[in-house]
């Protein structure tokens, strides 16, 4: 074999080597694993994470108020007494951040039932029942809605028959046959052909639960303001937690 030869058939064996060779998975294999109390602690861990771990359940279980009752969200039909106060919470907390911003106030505020994640019990109300009731970082924004979406408001509230949590600046009344039968704002008829500020949480404002009357709108104020902070911030300035099912959404009965 001369020279020539052999560079040719090494240029051929080297161009063989580096083809890409295709690769197949034959087989998929898993394992459990158990996590329980009997696997050993990683005692350089444990000594790391330990200091962190009792300064946030020391900030956690920091007691701001105190609830003379165990609330639920499912206590009530129309209205709950923990959605009556999430809601009048939001409004009292949220009114003075958006009227510093813009000189004017909100008109009233809707959340949503499936909101409140958890009961307040009775006793000590902390910083981690603020984050068992609200553990997402949901929070507020303030919508113009028209009339015309005021209205879709209500009927949807009105046909999801389900105690949305709203502020207690607003009522409304289903007649004995579950229908829409009137709303008031600060005990006077709302008018439909004005513009109303709704506060609400931006899962809302995004169309969560379908509240699809949040996308037709004139403006949209983003406070930064956490519903969980919101919480906090209410119960730092109360002492004692003692909210009550009300009038504000009710069915009249035969």
């Amino acid at each position: 074999m001369n020279y020539k030869h052999f560079i040719f058939l090494f240029s051929i064996l080297i161009l063989n080597s580096c083809k890409k060779q295709d690769v197949y998975l034959n087989k998929i294999e898993g394992q459990q694993i158990n996590i329980s109390d009997s696997l050993e602690i990683d005692q350089s861990i444990e000594d790391f994470i330990k200091p962190y771990r009792e300064h946030v359940n020391s900030n956690l279980d920091s007691v701001l108020a105190y609830a003379v009752e165990t609330y639920s969200k499912s206590d009530g039909d129309y209205n709950t007494a923990i959605g009556n106060m999430m809601a009048d919470a939001v409004y009292e907390e949220s009114n003075p951040v958006f009227n510093s911003r813009t000189g004017e106030d909100i008109d009233f505020v809707l959340l949503n039932h499936g909101g409140i994640r958890s009961i307040i019990s009775k006793g000590d109300v902390t910083t981690r029942t603020a984050y068992e009731v609200m553990p997402f970082d949901n929070s507020i924004v303030v919508v113009k809605l028209k009339g015309a979406q005021v209205r879709e408001l209500l009927d949807y509230l009105s046909k999801a028959k389900r105690a949305h949590p709203i502020s207690k600046k607003l009522n409304i009344v289903l007649d004995v046959d579950g229908n829409f039968k009137s709303a008031t704002l600060n005990s006077k008829p709302l008018d439909f052909s004005k513009t109303y500020n709704v506060a609400t949480n931006d899962y809302l404002y995004n169309g969560g639960d379908r509240m699809d009357f949040f996308k037709t709108n004139d403006s949209l104020y983003v406070l930064d303001y956490k519903v969980r902070n919101v919480l906090i911030d209410y119960f730092t300035k109360i002492d004692t937690l003692n909210p009550v099912i009300d009038n504000r959404f009710i069915q009249l009965k035969k």
